[in-house]
């Protein structure tokens, strides 16, 4: 009798399944992708996931085959418990609601103190990281070299050679540049709110992103060397410069643009029927691009030239972190809780990390700040 019961069709069973699949995916879509501070905690995406799916097992009988999707569908399956290594050299960077973290190649993890950002310097022997109203440059063990008390401290970026550093960053009075050891603080551009890249080598060219244009400036003369139109005037959430100086890369959720070294545009990406570029990066020793898009409930990573996916999700996937050798890409990925490691060759290989709020003590998903440095 059982096995008749299963056979008998329910009428409208394929327009329920649809209509409950549609709610789920609206639940997944009320998480909407916020940016850095403002990201809702997992717990609440997770319960929106799951309210959605019960909503669609309550709906109709095949709202039950969709509860079973969702739950395959959140998260990779076989994720390592905890982050036991990193599968290429180099460290990570990572800032949660503790602070700023170094992450080792064996997993081990030191936080460095509250810090609310923080980046590299050129070859990865120290950290730059910005409290509300300060600067300071720390060794990778949290030791502190030296500090700056300045108002409203954010975007804390350094670069330059092995005997010749700067630093810029942002406060309230615009964008400052600092040398490596904490002397001759400046203004450089007054009311610029950043982010700002430096051009990779000894020249001290800084890239940063006005209302409505991309400028390069010489941070010791001041001139401003090029500058250039960067389409829609949204806020630009990254800048960064391929690792030759040779392709420079402006994100904005809905334009993404690359100019080269003259500031001519060379490559862009408009995403549309909204969908937004989250986050973007150069693969260290090339000029190709890595993109995460995300519409509406899905979310793919691709790279930009040639198109070619590497990985697609249910959730909303954010920032990205490619390792020093280029050959994996470090994706967050709040819905899960976990990061997954994309592999960036023709095998697709794919690995994961579960449960990573816990591991760095924060409720809000911690973000990647860098991946560095190649020995």
């Amino acid at each position: 009798m059982r096995d008749e019961l299963e056979r008998v069709e329910i009428p409208q069973a394929r327009e329920a399944e649809r209509r409950a699949w549609a709610v789920t995916r609206a639940a997944f879509a009320a998480r909407a992708p916020a940016r850095r501070r403002r990201r809702a905690p997992v717990r609440l995406a997770l319960a929106l996931v799951i309210a959605g799916a019960l909503a669609a097992a309550v709906a109709s009988p095949p709202g039950r085959a969709v509860v079973d999707r969702v739950r395959a569908a959140v998260g990779v399956e076989h994720a390592q418990p905890a982050l036991f290594a990193l599968p290429a050299s180099g460290r990570l960077l990572v800032v949660s609601d503790a602070g700023a973290w170094v992450v080792q190649p064996d997993g081990s993890r030191r936080l460095l103190g509250g810090y609310r950002s923080a980046s590299w310097s050129p070859f990865g022997r120290y950290v730059v990281a910005a409290k509300a109203n300060e600067l300071a440059a720390l060794e990778p063990d949290g030791a502190v070299r030296w500090s700056l008390a300045r108002p409203g401290v954010r975007f804390p970026r350094w670069a330059g050679t092995r005997s010749d550093t700067r630093i810029a960053y942002v406060d309230r009075t615009g964008l400052r540049v600092v040398a490596g050891d904490g002397t001759g603080d400046r203004l450089l551009a007054p009311s610029e709110t950043g982010p700002a890249a430096w051009r990779p080598g000894p020249l001290r060219q800084l890239a940063y992103a006005s209302a409505s244009e991309v400028r390069v400036q010489d941070a010791d003369s001041g001139r401003v060397l090029w500058r250039a139109s960067r389409g829609p005037a949204e806020r630009v959430t990254s800048i960064s410069w391929s690792t030759d100086g040779a392709r420079l890369l402006v994100l904005a959720p809905h334009a993404l643009r690359v100019y080269d070294a003259r500031g001519r545009l060379v490559a862009r990406d408009d995403p549309a029927d909204g969908t937004i570029d989250s986050a973007a990066a150069f693969v260290p020793g090339t000029r190709q691009v890595a993109v995460i898009r995300v519409r509406g409930a899905e979310s793919d990573v691709f790279m930009l030239r040639g198109g070619r996916l590497l990985f697609r999700s249910t959730g909303v996937l954010e920032d990205l972190a490619v390792a020093p050798d280029g050959r994996w890409l470090l994706v967050a990925w709040p819905t899960a809780d976990q990061w997954v490691l994309v592999g960036t060759g023709g095998d697709r290989r794919i690995r994961a990390v579960a449960n990573v709020s816990t591991q760095f003590r924060t409720r809000s998903f911690p973000r990647i700040e860098g991946w560095c440095c190649a020995k």
